[in-house]
C-alpha cells in the first residue's frame, strides 16, 4: 500500500504541570498535536506519515520542543520559524479528574502559520489528508484565517480529506458571533467533522448530537462524527446515521485529551479503508485508555496493541 500523509494544522504549547513535591514538570501537549500523536502511534510510519504543521521561535524552547517532536515521529518538516517569537504556554490545575488551564499564548509565533498563502498551500499540497480545529482558527487574525480556509478548500477540491472539529472555546474568541461564524466556516470546509456535542450545542443550541450532524450536514459535510463524552457518538453519512457506544470506563483519571484522541483513532481507520462503524468503535477504544492515565499524551508503546495496519 502506497504511504499516505496526514498534516494536523495548529498550535502546540509548552505544558507546565504540578508535580508531587510542588515542583512543575515541563511537556508539550496542544488539541491538533495531541491528535497527531495519537495518530503516530496507531499507524506505522510505512503506511501513514504523520506531520505537524505550525510555527516557533528560534528560541531554546522551540527547539525543544522541535527535538521532542521529532524523538516521536511527528514529522516537522511544514513547520515555519518566526525569529521574533516563541511558542506559547500554559499551566495545568487539575482538581479530580478534571483539568483547568492558564494560558500565556497571546503573541506566540503559531499565530503567524497561515501569514504566508503560498506556502500553507505549498505545504498543504503534500496531504492526502488534513486534519483542523477550532482553535486552529481561534489563534489567527482574520485576514491569516481566510488564507487557511481558502487553502483548505482547494485541498478539498482536490480530493484531500479534510477533517475539523469545532473544540469551541468561547474565551478564544472577541465575541459569540465571531466565533460561530469562523466555525460555519470550518465546516464548509471540511469533509469530515468530528465536534463534540456540548461544543456545538452551548454555540448553536442542538438539542441532540443527531440535530448536531443534521446542522453540520446542512453546511454540505459528508461524514460526521458528533462526541457526546460517555454516551453514544452519532454518525452521520450520505445514505446513513447510527449511534456508536463506547465501552463502559469506570477508573478515569484524566479527561484530559479523550476527544482529541478519539479523533486519531477514527481517522486512522478511515485512512486505512475501516468502515465508519469499526472507525468509531476504534476511536472510542483509544479514548478509553487515554482517560485511564494521567496527562494528554500517553505513551505511544501503550497503543502496540492497536496498531491499524
Amino acid at each position: 500500500m502506497k504511504q499516505k500523509t496526514i498534516i494536523s494544522i495548529g498550535e502546540c504549547m509548552a505544558e507546565l504541570q504540578a508535580r508531587d513535591d510542588g515542583l512543575y514538570r515541563l511537556g508539550f501537549a496542544g488539541d491538533t498535536l495531541n491528535t497527531a500523536w495519537y495518530m503516530r502511534a496507531l499507524t506505522r510510519p510505512q503506511d501513514v506519515a504523520v506531520d505537524y504543521m505550525t510555527a516557533v521561535g528560534t528560541d531554546p524552547l522551540s527547539s525543544k520542543m522541535l527535538a521532542f517532536l521529532k524523538a516521536n515521529g511527528v514529522g516537522t518538516r511544514f513547520i515555519q520559524d518566526v525569529s521574533d517569537r516563541t511558542v506559547g504556554l500554559y499551566l495545568i490545575t487539575l482538581t479530580g479528574a478534571e483539568r483547568s488551564f492558564t494560558y500565556w499564548r497571546s503573541s506566540s509565533a503559531a499565530r503567524l502559520l497561515a501569514e504566508n498563502r503560498d506556502v500553507l498551500a505549498a505545504s498543504l499540497s503534500h496531504a492526502d489528508a488534513i486534519y483542523f480545529s477550532g482553535i486552529t482558527l481561534a489563534i489567527l487574525s482574520p485576514g491569516h484565517r481566510r488564507n487557511l480556509l481558502s487553502v483548505l478548500q482547494e485541498m478539498k477540491s482536490r480530493g484531500a480529506v479534510v477533517a475539523f472539529d469545532s473544540n469551541a472555546r468561547r474565551r478564544l474568541w472577541p465575541s459569540d458571533r465571531a466565533m460561530k461564524t469562523a466555525m460555519i466556516a470550518g465546516y464548509k470546509a471540511c469533509t469530515l467533522a468530528l465536534p463534540t456535542f456540548s461544543d456545538d450545542q452551548a454555540l448553536f443550541g442542538d438539542a441532540t448530537p443527531a440535530d448536531c450532524a443534521k446542522r453540520i450536514a446542512g453546511y454540505g459535510v459528508k461524514e460526521i462524527v458528533v462526541k457526546d463524552g460517555s454516551n453514544p457518538c452519532a454518525v452521520s453519512l450520505d445514505t446513513s446515521s447510527f449511534s456508536v457506544a463506547p465501552e463502559s470506563v469506570q477508573d478515569i483519571i484524566d479527561t484530559t485529551g479523550a476527544g482529541d484522541s478519539f479523533n486519531a483513532g477514527y481517522l486512522a481507520a478511515r485512512m486505512l479503508n475501516m468502515e465508519p462503524l469499526d472507525a468509531a468503535k476504534l476511536g472510542h477504544r483509544v479514548a478509553g485508555r487515554v482517560i485511564r492515565e494521567r496527562g494528554a499524551l500517553l505513551a505511544m508503546a501503550s497503543f502496540s496493541d492497536i496498531v491499524v495496519a
